[in-house]
């Protein structure tokens, strides 16, 4: 059985890859590995993501299944005076995270390995971020939602990318039931942009 990328350490043979990617006027350059989710280029949800999210910049921000760093970096210049905290289940995706944060001299992240928010107990922030592990099954995906509102401040947004075919009718439902108003901010090639606001 292969890993996958939300195994806490993948088996897969390493096999580093780098690019580079102009995101939100930034050009970053990116360091991937086998064992990590998307590795040879930012995928479109993330992208989508990417492109809609709203960060102020004094923001708090977590980045919930960080990968090898494209959200949560982009957050980072944009709540440049703000900070962020980037999480994943999977040490090399951390590690990373860490390698492209330094890369591209970005000093206002913390990345730590997390299994879903057990690095990140008691603390708050106003803006969560996440292209969830689909294939981690509903069950982790709807507690990053229900956990994440816990550790929102009032009045702060959970951002979340999902395709309508890997359960984005479900989640809607989700985020309702949890949220106090849930907005579809943008539509595109069968993935949906929820802002979910405490």
């Amino acid at each position: 059985m292969a890993d996958h990328y939300y195994t806490n350490k993948p088996g897969a043979a390493h096999d580093e890859q780098h690019f580079t990617f102009d995101l939100r006027g930034h050009e970053f350059h990116f360091t991937t590995d086998a064992g990590v989710f998307s590795r040879d280029r930012v995928d479109f949800g993330s992208l989508l993501l990417i492109e809609n999210m709203e960060i102020p910049k004094q923001a708090r921000v977590l980045d919930v299944g960080c990968g090898y760093g494209p959200i949560g970096l982009t957050a980072a210049k944009l709540a440049d005076e703000g900070k962020v905290t980037m999480i994943d289940v999977n040490e090399r995706a951390a590690d990373l995270a860490r390698r492209n944060a330094e890369r591209n001299g970005i000093r206002n992240v913390e990345i730590r390995v997390s299994d879903v928010y057990s690095a990140v107990q008691n603390e708050s922030f106003d803006v969560i971020l996440t292209n969830p592990p689909i294939r981690a099954g509903k069950e982790i995906v709807h507690r990053i939602f229900t956990e994440g509102y816990e550790l929102l401040a009032d009045g702060g947004e959970m951002w979340v990318v999902i395709q309508k075919k890997q359960g984005a009718p479900s989640a809607l439902k989700k985020l309702q039931e949890t949220y106090r108003q849930v907005d579809e901010v943008d539509r595109e090639k069968g993935y949906s942009i929820f802002r979910a606001v405490k």
